[in-house]
């Protein structure tokens, strides 16, 4: 077995567990700390792929952005120790079910889908050519999806305040 095998399984266990920890804690903070550790393994795994670029904004936007976004709004609102809702029987037999048949359909297209490898060269990294790609509007510019992240990030922190804000019914 290999390094690049080794820290496949790895990152792959960190982010499958952890993933399964954000949305089964029933403490909001703890599930935001979760998120954090899935965010991070999954720049771990565009490291591996050498997509450095993807890699470093997802730390930044994602780990970097979002999570602290979320863990600043709990901790400002002071709901630190709030606790999520237990959900009904039959919401958690709905998502056990949807989990199962997604699982199932993720596993079925993998075991099926024939994977070869590239036979393409690596090409240069080329600095004029990223930074020019940065703040165009073109064919391969990347000014619109930076500008659609900053609506998705804005739509994140609304998000965050009204669940943080949320008021206890008692």
């Amino acid at each position: 077995m290999t390094g690049n095998q080794i820290m496949f399984i790895i990152f792959s266990a960190i982010i499958i567990i952890f993933s399964i920890l954000t949305v089964t804690s029933r403490r909001i903070l703890r599930a935001a700390t979760y998120l954090l550790f899935v965010l991070i393994s999954t720049a771990g795994m565009y490291f591996m792929l050498n997509y450095e670029f993807l890699a470093a904004v997802q730390l930044t936007l994602y780990a970097g952005g979002i999570v602290v976004l979320i863990i600043f709004s709990i901790l400002l609102t002071s709901h630190i120790e709030e606790k999520f809702e237990t959900p009904a029987l039959m919401k958690r037999v709905y998502a056990a079910i949807a989990s199962i048949i997604g699982a199932i359909l993720v596993c079925t297209t993998l075991l099926n889908y024939t994977f070869t490898p590239g036979t393409e060269t690596a090409k240069d990294v080329n600095m004029n050519l990223i930074g020019n790609s940065l703040i165009s509007w073109g064919e391969q510019g990347y000014a619109l999806p930076f500008e659609l992240i900053s609506i998705l990030l804005l739509a994140a922190m609304i998000a965050v305040i009204v669940v943080a804000k949320k008021v206890k019914t008692k």
